[in-house]
């Protein structure tokens, strides 16, 4: 393994044990941390760190902007099922599939319509 990937794995750990500690102290701080898009800048750091190519960046980027819209149903229907008196993990096994179904029918959707991903 190289330093780059170390480094890599030990500022993407760092990010994400942040992320949980703060939620700890604070849902809504926690959320904040969590809700910017820190593992799409932490890919496109390494994307273009490996490769130099912005274009590849781009691109990335562009996928991500249509398939955060599927992501969206994991966020609404978690604390619904739990608000409902569903424990944990039924309800977060239920909305990640859920949410498995939307990222399949917006691929779909998108490319019935000449998006490319």
């Amino acid at each position: 393994m190289t330093w780059q990937f170390l480094l890599k794995v030990a500022i993407t750990v760092v990010v994400v044990i942040a992320v949980a500690g703060i939620a700890k102290r604070s849902s809504f701080w926690g959320a904040i941390l969590a809700s910017l898009p820190l593992t799409s800048l932490l890919a496109f750091a390494w994307l273009y760190s490996d490769t130099g190519n912005a274009q590849s960046v781009a691109a990335l980027s562009r996928s991500i902007f249509w398939l955060v819209l599927a992501s969206l149903p994991l966020f609404a229907l978690l604390p619904v099922l739990i608000g409902s008196g569903w424990s944990f993990w039924p309800s977060l096994v239920v909305a990640c599939v859920v949410t498995v179904g939307a990222y399949f029918a917006l691929v779909w959707l998108l490319q019935r319509v000449g998006i490319q991903l």
